[in-house]
């Protein structure tokens, strides 16, 4: 923060004693430090006697940033502003496959957030929820910090004392202002100049107001600011927080001090594992200066923790940067070429394995890195995939969506153990229940498309239309010649306005029913008779069946699941009008996953932000290489 304030530091505690902790005060015995007094006997952490209490171990973080049970709900606040962040049909049922248009699916990146737009449109209404977050004090903060109109201009501290008294001299002026600062992105000085204030009326800085103020340093990139909070807080505090620790080496890393951040990292580990962001802040450091063996390393202890890198690391590693002579020999000492090009591609194998869509700015990075590697011809490309699973740039064919024999089998094992008869069994259905269906399943022959049938007849709004719309849909897939079984429950039988006997009956000559009582659920009965089929066989069902994913044990399963469901869904498209043909939403023949050959690879890319978690890109780099 500079000399300036220092000195205004100095000058404004001169009148003040020095402040000792002293039981439940929330003043410290200061360590001996270099710093000068004045400035030492600034800062204070709020009102926790114990700061290391904050700061619990997240060893179990995996996909999050770990930076949870050491940081408080307003330190997770600040920190997170500053982040940026089918195999072909065959026999009777291939006609399924080119139901509708090419991509139009349920599928397809951009489709959730499209149909919510819509429905927002046509309600005309949009979803507030604001009271569940009345207890939040990082909430009640935020909105004092909204009515709280900043300064233009640093103030002097009699001007601050107007200001504050005017506005009835409210508890947390302090931490609000400089959280109306930051949000306004106003100047440092005035920040500046609150600090002042704060210590001549209080004759000390609390943890929580240096941490904002850290926060508006980092964010506004002033960096030589940052040395000097970390050196007031380093000689003022027993330890830091996650949170502090975190905006630490995020400045540090992107300045010529950014080795020191290791050493904050190595502080770090003592009591909880860093975070992604941590690693990633570090990595991308030391790759912008040369250092790819410190890099590496890194990587790799992120690895082991069992964390998942965020995609802006995988982008530094990508990245080539401009090195003098001398630093391409010692990094040839460190790491050789190959090696560093088999990393690289153990990234790119990675993203594979679990299914991860690297952001378009990250495939531009390993776009540019292909074309850049030496002795090698690759060439690279931005294209899609035509409805038979043809790459529009080499022709070449992708792999399909369908499983092979034996993930078949390991994924129905898994199905039948963990979701249909996993330990919440009885909630589902009941023993009696299930075994009936299993024989009922077993005296039918293999079916080719299994109905969720309530979920099929509520497409359509009108609740008197249930009956009909479902008959719509089996009779669409009875002319095809398919065998058909309908899910349903008892209630369908009862005649009445929304289920005429007259429809009902037409449904049960045209396919196989069963109804379960109208207590239990449908799907484990709809996988249970789609997989028991064969892979030929298709589900017809609105339901993304995310729950029943979930339920399974491991990633790679989830995968499996995923993928079979995206080959085997069949789901209406738009409405079932009386007298008009049924269109279902196609399927793809292909699998959208990174693969390659001997002379390409293909690499589904994120190209918009409306991906939800069950979709998949539909845009592709397309990487070729002449031998």
């Amino acid at each position: 923060m500079g000399s300036t304030l220092i000195l205004k530091v100095r000058i404004c505690l001169k009148p003040f004693k020095p402040f000792f902790y002293q039981g439940s005060s929330a003043f410290y015995t200061l360590k001996s430090s270099p710093m000068p007094l004045s400035a030492r006997f600034l800062c204070t952490r709020h009102t926790d006697p114990d700061p290391g209490g904050r700061q619990k171990d997240r060893r179990n973080s995996g996909q999050t940033d770990g930076q949870g049970g050491g940081r408080n709900s307003t330190s997770r606040l600040w920190e997170e502003e500053l982040r940026d962040g089918a195999g072909k049909g065959k026999g009777k049922s291939s006609t399924l496959w080119q139901r509708s248009s090419y991509p139009k699916s349920v599928f397809a990146a951009g489709t959730a957030k499209r149909t919510t737009e819509m429905l927002k449109r046509k309600t005309s209404r949009f979803a507030q929820d604001e009271d569940q977050h009345e207890g939040d004090p990082d909430r009640r903060t935020s909105r004092g910090a909204a009515m709280v109109k900043p300064p233009d201009r640093p103030l002097s501290v009699a001007d601050w004392r107007e200001l504050k008294e005017s506005l009835g001299n409210r508890e947390r002026f302090d931490i609000q202002m400089m959280c109306a600062l930051f949000t306004s992105g106003a100047d440092l000085d005035i920040a500046k100049s609150l600090l002042t204030f704060v210590a001549m009326e209080t004759g000390t800085l609390s943890y929580e107001l240096l941490l904002r103020y850290l926060t508006l340093c980092v964010s506004g990139g002033h960096d030589a600011e940052v040395f000097d909070v970390f050196d007031i807080m380093q000689g003022s505090f027993p330890s830091l927080d996650t949170g502090a620790s975190s905006l630490f080496i995020k400045s540090f890393s992107r300045t010529e001090r950014w080795r020191e951040a290791i050493g904050i990292l190595r502080e770090v580990k003592k009591v909880f594992t860093p975070s992604p962001r941590n690693y990633g802040d570090i990595i991308a450091a030391a790759m912008v200066n040369g250092d790819t063996a410190t890099a590496w390393a890194l990587y790799d202890e992120l690895m082991e923790n069992g964390l998942s890198p965020h995609q802006e690391t995988w982008g530094a590693l990508f990245k080539e940067v401009r090195k003098t002579k001398e630093e391409k020999e010692k990094e040839a000492e460190a790491m050789s070429l190959s090696d560093h090009q088999e990393r690289l591609l153990g990234i790119i194998l990675y993203m594979r394995n679990n299914q991860i869509y690297p952001q378009h700015n990250i495939a531009i990075s390993i776009r540019a890195w292909f074309e850049s590697l030496t002795g090698q011809r690759w060439t690279g490309s931005w294209t899609s995939a035509n409805p038979k699973g043809v790459c529009r740039c080499c022709g070449s064919e992708l792999e399909s969506i369908q499983l092979t024999a034996g993930e078949y089998q390991q994924l129905k094992d898994r199905v039948m153990t963990d979701i249909i008869q996993g330990p919440d069994v009885f909630k589902k259905t009941t023993p009696e229940e299930l075994e009936k269906f299993k024989m009922f399943v077993e005296r039918k022959p293999a079916f080719d498309v299994v109905i969720d049938g309530l979920n099929v007849a509520n497409i359509n709004k009108e609740k008197s239309k249930q009956s009909e719309t479902l008959l719509a849909v089996v009779s669409e897939l009875h002319s095809q010649g398919l065998t058909v079984l309908v899910l349903g429950r008892k209630h369908m039988l009862r005649s009445s306005r929304s289920w005429e006997r007259h429809n009902m009956n037409l449904i049960q000559q045209k396919a196989h029913c069963f109804f379960t009582e109208n207590i239990s659920e449908d799907d484990p009965f709809l996988l249970y008779a789609t997989l028991q089929s064969g892979n030929h066989c298709l589900f017809v069902s609105r339901d993304l069946m995310r729950d029943h994913k979930a339920c399974l044990p491991d990633g790679a399963t989830r995968r499996l699941f995923f993928k079979w469901q995206r080959g085997h869904q069949l789901l209406v498209d738009g409405y079932v009008t009386a007298g008009r043909k049924v269109h279902f939403q196609s399927i793809p023949s292909y699998d959208t996953i990174v693969q390659t050959s001997a002379d390409s690879w293909h690499i589904p890319y994120d190209d918009t932000e409306d991906r939800s978690t069950y979709e998949v890109p539909q845009r592709w780099l397309c990487l070729t290489t002449k031998t």
